[in-house]
């Protein structure tokens, strides 16, 4: 009877754990998008998420560790969206993959590279983690385009739409580019149906 007991207290325990642990996640990811690097702590996250500092250095002992944790963490539930994307026709992928890169997780991802490029200790974790965002939004644009990497030109062709849409991404920061933005959204659909047969 005590072991029933035990495990029934251990998994709300684990339950307010892993729920504490994604409200830190997604106040740190609107800091940063928020407020950059420098006005993102963690006591100002912690407050955020509604937790200690305490509790939120239980779970990420370090800033680095908050942060990449978190843009990957929202990066991945991204992929996740996209892998659930039905096909619908290629002008609706490459909308969708540009609005990967034209909200909070993408302003989030770039103060947190903006930090990486001044901050050594933090460097070496944001490559790493942009590698692994990028190939997998890669292969997924990829499966998502049903283009045929094999052939020439196709492989360069997918990373230039994700080139451009982080492009995009950049100059909806300053301004809202929408109008701009759907008419190459919708030229860039054209190229593909092009190229990609």
């Amino acid at each position: 009877m005590g072991v029933v007991t035990s495990s029934v207290t251990k998994a709300p325990k684990q339950d307010r754990s892993r729920a504490t642990r994604q409200r830190l996640l997604a106040a740190a990811v609107a800091c940063l998008a928020e407020h950059g690097w420098a006005g993102s702590t963690v006591s100002v996250v912690a407050e955020r998420a509604g937790v200690s500092r305490g509790a939120a250095q239980h779970h990420f002992p370090t800033r680095e560790d908050l942060f990449t944790a978190a843009v990957e963490y929202v990066a991945e539930e991204r992929s996740q969206a996209l892998r659930a994307l039905p096909v619908q026709g290629r002008a609706a992928v490459v909308a969708a993959l540009v609005d990967l890169y034209t909200g909070p997780l993408f302003r989030a991802a770039l103060h947190l590279w903006v930090a990486a490029s001044n901050e050594e200790q933090l460097r070496p974790r944001v490559t790493e983690l942009e590698a692994r965002v990028g190939r997998e939004t890669h292969r997924i644009a990829v499966e998502l385009l049903g283009a045929d990497e094999t052939r020439p030109g196709v492989r360069e062709t997918v990373q230039g739409l994700l080139d451009m849409a982080r492009g995009l991404g950049l100059a909806n920061l300053l301004t809202d580019d929408r109008t701009r933005r759907e008419r190459v959204v919708a030229q860039w659909g054209a190229v593909l149906d092009e190229v990609l047969g």
